[in-house]
Formats: structure tokens, sequence, C-alpha cells
């Protein structure tokens, strides 16, 4: 029976103090963006930011752009991830090892790296176009606006969906698809009436979060848009304006942002609990052996898209050593971009590895605690702590980094400036990566370890720190190196949040791309994802495997 009061003890008071914190540092910032949408420049109350928001046709095609790039990207991504990851754990790939790590690969940098290769290939005087209009005097399609941010967002988020759906393929038992054969369903119709159904949860749940990722995604649109204007790029561009600006029209956009996320997430919740079934593989599905035109085809269907998703990293890394002077390519190949980079942005790199660290360790512990509490204590208090911390989950990172400066840019708690507000960010918008992975682990310790612990007079918080953190170590450092990679990369909040000395490698990167620099651009691009390539193999080296789901 559920208990409605905080238990005085050691993980009352746990409770207590993380319910105090993410109250003063998420749940005030966010009610200062609903407070400041219904505040007009004359301190009355007010509705006028929303009605205009849906007055004019500008700002709401701005948001029909945004659902209509996101949901065809989620649709895009959701049947590819889906094909890969059944072809990949059905049929006998070869170097399937290589090819899941490229994929992994694919979705370690920003959505805006892959923007600004993309550009480098089809762009009006990208390598490809210019390659086909000489050879074959064909001018292809722009890719700006709609089509080059399906293709960015696609190619870049498949590989969640991947990840996802691989790790409830892990869990079908062969003898349901052996069953279905017995009943003549096989083939293309054994996936649509078997398969599918079975992970169907799960692909809603990495549909969503390809879905919140194209939503909020600010850097993309900005490079390639040209025009196709999204709810991020009216958020950020009505939060800095020096012309026009107007902080509290973009707390109203902020606030539909969020409702819009709110119900999505909530409807995704209820889909997901309606439809989900328990699944426990004893006999796990086995990948067969094809031969002939048929494993040549699977191959391409698996190579093929794999192959384009890396074009960005390739092109990135290629243009890293060319000669370059601003946006033009000039002949011969150096490390001068390299040490341009090295020369004029060494802080953004000091930064990024500092701010991160801080991060994950605080991540690590609190995550770890919360994680306890969630799986352990069934109170009413850890329902709302649990609810809490999935709040940055569905709120877009701009909207993040809006709450923080309307809620701490002034005293008692003034973080404007400083690194503190960007670390904050961090935390909050990557801690729920922890919780869920150290939470999973959790679940499979029985409680009776620990009951034992007690009953040979362990205290609660000795039998924590002892017997129950070091089991759950696995899951938590898995789940520290998973936010890492995505802290090092993020840029929707930080870009709003950073000063001079304040910025960071992704933010370097995007300015460099913005001001023309692409070759000192391409050579920060490298140096991160080398950073991210090496927390993956850190990765496989303390789980010890060679893969990754989540």
């Amino acid at each position: 029976m559920r208990k409605y009061k905080i238990q005085k003890d050691i993980w009352g008071t746990a409770t207590l103090i993380c319910l105090v914190l993410f109250a003063v540092f998420l749940l005030y910032p966010i009610l200062q963006i609903f407070r400041q949408s219904v505040i007009g420049g004359d301190g009355e109350f007010t509705f006028a930011y929303f009605i205009k928001f849906f007055s004019k046709r500008y700002y709401l095609n701005a948001l029909l752009n945004s659902l209509k790039v996101s949901l065809c990207a989620t649709v895009l991504a959701v049947i590819l991830g889906t094909l890969l990851a059944y072809l990949m754990h059905s049929i006998k790939i070869v170097g399937r090892g290589l090819v899941e790590i490229l994929i992994i690969i694919t979705m370690l940098s920003p959505p805006f790296i892959g923007a600004y290769s993309w550009i480098l290939l089809l762009g009006r005087s990208g390598a490809i176009t210019t390659f086909v209009k000489d050879v074959f005097g064909i001018q292809m399609p722009a890719i700006y606006g709609f089509p080059g941010m399906l293709m960015v967002f696609t190619t870049q988020m498949y590989s969640l969906v991947y990840l996802y759906v691989s790790g409830a393929l892990k869990n079908l038992d062969r003898s349901m698809l052996e069953a279905s054969e017995c009943f003549g369903c096989i083939g293309i119709r054994r996936v649509l009436k078997v398969v599918v159904p079975l992970i169907g949860p799960t692909m809603l749940s990495a549909g969503l979060l390809v879905f919140m990722r194209s939503m909020a995604d600010f850097g993309t649109p900005q490079l390639i848009g040209e025009g196709y204007r999204t709810m991020p790029y009216l958020i950020y561009n009505e939060f800095i304006s020096e012309v026009g600006g107007n902080s509290g029209f973009a707390a109203a956009l902020s606030v539909l942002m969020v409702l819009l996320t709110t119900v999505l997430f909530l409807g995704q919740k209820m889909a997901a609990r309606k439809f989900s079934y328990s699944m426990s593989a004893v006999n796990p599905i086995e990948p067969q052996t094809l031969r002939g035109w048929k494993a040549a085809a699977v191959h391409l269907m698996v190579y093929v898209p794999v192959f384009i998703g890396l074009l960005p990293q390739i092109t990135v890394t290629y243009t890293a050593f060319q000669n370059t002077n601003g946006v033009r390519f000039v002949e011969g190949y150096s490390l001068n971009s390299f040490s341009k980079a090295l020369s004029k942005l060494s802080s953004s790199v000091g930064n990024t590895l500092l701010y991160s660290l801080i991060a994950v360790l605080i991540i690590v512990v609190l995550g770890t605690l919360i994680a306890y509490l969630t799986v352990r204590r069934h109170t009413t208090a850890v329902s709302i702590l649990d609810s809490l911390t999935m709040m940055p989950y569905i709120i877009p990172g701009s909207v993040m980094g809006i709450a923080l400066l309307l809620g701490f840019s002034s005293k008692p708690i003034k973080l404007m400036g400083t690194a503190a507000i960007i670390i904050l960010a961090y935390i909050l918008r990557r801690m729920p990566y922890t919780i869920r992975s150290a939470s999973a682990i959790l679940m499979n310790i029985h409680p009776s370890v620990e009951e034992a612990s007690m009953s040979l007079g362990a205290s609660k918080l000795k039998t924590f720190v002892k017997i129950t953190a070091p089991m759950m170590r696995n899951g938590v450092i898995s789940g520290a190196i998973l936010s890492w990679m995505t802290i090092i990369s993020e840029l929707s909040a930080s870009v709003l949040l950073y000063v001079t000395k304040t910025q960071t490698l992704t933010i370097a990167i995007y300015t460099e791309v913005v001001r023309g620099n692409y070759g000192t651009a391409a050579a920060l691009s490298v140096m991160l994802t080398t950073v991210t390539v090496l927390v993956l193999m850190i990765f496989f080296k303390v789980s010890g495997k060679r893969e990754m789901s989540l």
C-alpha cells in the first residue's frame, strides 16, 4: 500500500533533499517561463503573447513546420532503424560487430554537424552537386529547407531506433516465430503480424525520442533551413535578438513547446502501457545464413544506409585535412586547420572536458541515489521525484536554457554568465540516462540481499554504500558514459547560456561554421568525434561487450 508521507529515516531525508533540489533548480525556472509568458511590458497579466502567436500565420507556420519535419523524420527513422535491427539480429551479417560500432558513431556528433557536412556535399557548390553537374550536366535539387532537414534528422537518428529495437529483439523468443510458421505466417507477413506488435512499445519509445530531438533541434534549421523556420529557431531569435526581440513572447513560445511535448509524452506512455508485453527470451533469435542473391541484397540493405549515415563524418574528416581559406578550399593537404583550432580555441576543449566531468560526477551520485529511491521506496514523495527527473526529457534544450536564464539571472541565486549554469543544464538534461540505466540494473537485484546485510547489523546507509551501490556499478557507469556522450555534443541549451569564457567545443564548432571557417570547424568536429569514440571504447571495456543498447 502506498505511503502518503515522507518516512522519517535516512531515505526519507534523502527524498526530501532531492525534492528540494529539483524544486529549486528545475521546477522554479520552469515556472518562471510560465510566469513570463503572461506578464506584459507594463507588468500586468495578459494573454497578448499567445494571441499574437495564434493570430499570425508566420508563427503558426513555424509550429506546423516543426511538426511536419519532426513527424516525417520520426517515421523514416523508425522504419529504417527497425529494419536494420531486425536484419542484423535475424541474418548473419559479415562484419556485424564493426557495423554496429559504425551505426553508433553516426549518432555521436550533434545534428548541426551533419547539416554542415551535407551542405559541403549537396549544397549549391557541394562536391556531389558540382560533380553531377560537370559530368552529367544535371542540376541537382537544392538540399536546403525541408529536404535537407529531413535528411539530416533521419540519417542521424535512425541509430537511436536501432539501439532501442535491438534491445527489444534480444528479449524476443524464437519459439514465437516458430509457432507462427506452423500457421503459415512467414516472411514479411510474420514481421508485420508477430514481430512488430511485440516490439511496438519499444518502437513508440524510440520514435518519441527521435521526435523530441528533431522538434527541439536548433542548429540544423539555422544552418540548412534557409527560410524553413521552426519553433526552436523562433524561440532563439525572439529571446536574444537585439532588434525586435521579446523575452515574454519567447517565453510564450516555450510554454507552447512544453505543453505540446508533454501531451505527446503522456500519449506515448498511455499507448505503451496499453500495448506493452513482458518478454523473456529463453531461446533468443539465432541469425540465419543466407547465400546467393538474397545474401547480397540483405547486405546491401544494411551497408548502404550505414554508409550514407557515415558520410557526414567522412566529409568532416576529409575537410579537416584540406587547406582552406574561409569557405574556399585550396589545393593541398595539411594540419593547418588543427593548428588553428588548437591555438585559437583550446579553451573550449578544456571547458568541454571540465564541465562534462563535473556534470557526470554529480549525475552519478544523484542518479544512483534517485534510482535506488524510485525502485525501492514506493511512496508518493518518491513518485513526485521520479516525475520531476523526467521533466527535462520532454523539455527542449532551448526552452531549458531560457528557463535557467529567467530563473537565475539575479540574486539570491545568480548563475547567469557562469560555468555553473551550463553545468546545471547538463545535469538536468542528461541525468535521466543514468537514472534509467541504474534502475534497470537494480530491478534485477533482489531486496533479500540488502535485508541479509541489515540483519547482520549493518545500517541502511552502510548497506547501500557497501552492498547495493557496488552491485549497481555496471548500470551506473554505462548510464554515466551515455550521459557524457550526449553532454559533450549538446548545443541547444548551452548556446543560450554561454559567454566568451565559458564557450564549449560544440559552441565553438557552431560559431566557426556560421563564420564560414570550414576548415577550423571540421578540425574541431574531428576532435569531438575522436573524444566520443574514445568514450565509446571505454563503454565497451567497462561493459565487457562490443555492442550498446538502450
